[in-house]
């Protein structure tokens, strides 16, 4: 019934725009990863690049972050492409920045095999979530294994500073930011749903509790961090930072049948929509939008109102009109960076997903 109920919910969308001017999203996606792959991806050794211009630090490879943008992509176009191995070997790739280093194994922001780089608790989050979200999908005991070892990873930089929290960068107690606990909070509760073992529900409610006492602002939406040298709230807000928090709420629901999250991830929801999401346009970066619309997705699963999903149809459809440059990526800028790239693909393809439900009902 809840599957049906969902179903209708995504007819309602598009009814709601016009069933004739809905873009065919799986051809946009599709169109989008070719070009990517056409003028990212670097043939002679198997690396993507961070721009289409050359590096001016001159790093021949692209970031971690770039191929986690990438990694959650190609997840959510496996959902249709079920005979496809993009998303592992995109983790392939990934395994090139794999840093054993004490006191737990992670992923560095850079390549290994480039002399690595500095290791970011969110770099290695985002790659835990799509490993967890892989291993919902597929079953497969290595995306587990992975999650976990993140989740190691991820708690070294756990302490009772400023009540708890996470650190941002390993090695650096400089701040702990909304981007380094919502999607710790996630990865907690995609292991808890996973095993059944308490301690990581245990994690997640700490950080749940903590971020929402601590960088929560009075209009529903999330600060970026507290600077602990200065006790200073950066006031910053983003789409990433705010939809971390959504659709942790939404997950803590599913994790506890208690419903008071799922009225927090919908006032969330309310108070975001409006503000990074308006009159057609994004207000930030197509990545950091489509962590926004993870929390959206996962929520109309409960929460039939059409409208958080409505707008970021609007906002796509407005930038497939007008921002794609004579290559076929996403903005017209001289220099475009694969982070970008990969949202929009991210959003692409959740949106093509949502059609191909239409055609099986």
């Amino acid at each position: 019934m809840l599957k049906v109920l969902f179903f209708q919910s995504v007819l309602t969308v598009l009814c709601l725009c016009g069933y004739a001017q809905v873009k065919d999203y799986k051809y946009e996606m599709m169109n989008l990863s070719k070009s990517i792959q056409a003028n990212f991806y670097i043939d002679s050794n198997g690396y993507y690049k961070e721009t289409t211009e050359p590096e001016k630090d001159g790093r021949p490879v692209s970031y971690l972050w770039g191929l986690c943008a990438m990694l959650q992509a190609h997840n959510e176009m496996e959902k249709m492409m079920t005979k496809s191995t993009l998303t592992t070997s995109t983790f392939d790739i990934i395994k090139k920045y794999y840093d054993p280093a004490i006191p737990a194994a992670g992923y560095a922001s850079y390549s290994m095999e480039f002399k690595g780089g500095d290791r970011f608790y969110d770099d290695n989050q985002w790659i835990g979530i799509t490993a967890m979200d892989a291993y919902a999908r597929t079953k497969k005991s290595e995306w587990l294994h992975t999650g976990k070892e993140i989740y190691q990873f991820m708690m070294t930089g756990y302490d009772t500073t400023a009540g708890g929290g996470l650190y941002w960068q390993e090695g650096n107690k400089k701040s702990k930011n909304t981007c380094s606990n919502g999607p710790g909070i996630i990865l907690a509760l995609q292991l808890y749903q996973a095993t059944k073992e308490k301690s990581y529900l245990d994690t997640a409610l700490l950080l749940y509790n903590w971020v929402n006492e601590n960088l929560k602002s009075p209009a529903g939406l999330y600060y970026d961090n507290i600077n602990l040298n200065t006790k200073a709230t950066d006031h910053r807000l983003y789409a990433y930072n705010t939809g971390t928090m959504l659709q942790a709420a939404v997950y803590l629901f599913e994790c506890t049948n208690d419903k008071k999250y799922l009225l927090q991830a919908t006032a969330i929801a309310n108070s975001s929509v409006s503000f990074f999401v308006a009159n057609k346009k994004f207000r930030d970066d197509y990545w950091f939008s489509a962590v926004l619309l993870r929390g959206y997705q996962h929520l109309l699963k409960y929460n039939k109102d059409v409208k958080y999903i409505t707008a970021f149809k609007n906002a796509i459809d407005e930038a497939l009109a007008n921002n794609k440059n004579t290559k076929g990526l996403m903005g017209k800028k001289h220099a475009l960076n694969l982070v970008a790239q990969g949202g929009m693909l991210e959003m692409l393809a959740r949106f093509a997903w949502l059609q191909q439900q239409l055609v099986v009902q």
